[in-house]
């Protein structure tokens, strides 16, 4: 037998997390259907929601139009909803018997949290590609560089990530799915309205 130094420690934890990330995103191979549906919210908000206040003049937007101003919001948003209830699938799996074989899996435990948060953040990258494709059918006048679709990218990988870790804390402490739903709603509603995915920061309420 061999000892295990630091440095197989983390082997395992980084190799560990890969498998659980790949079974994650490979769950979303055999269900298309899942991207289709995760393609209707923000082609809703931006195709109706959008065009409605694109004709009220009220909102400052900094000389953009109000699609154009509200797309990277909408993508924010759409990756924290989809990324918040993340932890829905840990109670599921729990109910189902299936997380504890998960669990017996000869990998460190903090290591399928990972896993499954980098699952959800290469999922949620279907949201980048979904509402760039919208930007350019609706012709969005945004700076577009390959740097800046990278750095999107990036930035909701690791969004996602913290969102689903989240997400998985509240559903090991409320352990059903009732309770979860609650507190979701009680987590991203707050969210998003006190956020500028919407409206500027200088016209919210100056307590906010």
């Amino acid at each position: 037998m061999q000892p295990f130094g630091p440095g197989s420690g983390l082997l395992a934890y980084l190799t560990g997390a890969l498998v659980v990330a790949e079974m994650e995103v490979r769950k979303l191979r055999h269900d298309p259907t899942e991207l289709f549906t995760r393609a209707v919210q923000p082609a809703l908000w931006l195709l109706i929601f959008g065009q409605a206040f694109s004709r009220v003049r009220a909102i400052p937007t900094g000389g953009v139009s109000y699609q154009t101003f509200m797309a990277p919001g909408i993508l924010a948003q759409s990756m924290m909803f989809i990324a918040i209830f993340y932890g829905l699938s840990i109670i599921w799996d729990r109910d189902q018997g299936i997380l504890q074989k998960l669990l017996a899996m000869p990998v460190p435990r903090a290591a399928f949290v990972t896993g499954k948060a980098l699952g959800a953040g290469i999922r949620a990258l279907s949201q980048v590609v979904i509402i760039l494709l919208l930007a350019l059918l609706l012709r969005l006048d945004m700076r577009w560089s390959m740097t800046g679709i990278v750095f999107s990218m990036l930035t909701i990988i690791l969004g996602a990530a913290f969102f689903a870790t989240l997400s998985m804390i509240f559903a090991a402490v409320v352990k059903t799915r009732e309770r979860f739903m609650g507190v979701g709603q009680v987590m991203t509603m707050p969210l998003f309205f006190a956020s500028n995915a919407l409206y500027p920061i200088n016209i919210m309420p100056p307590w906010l």
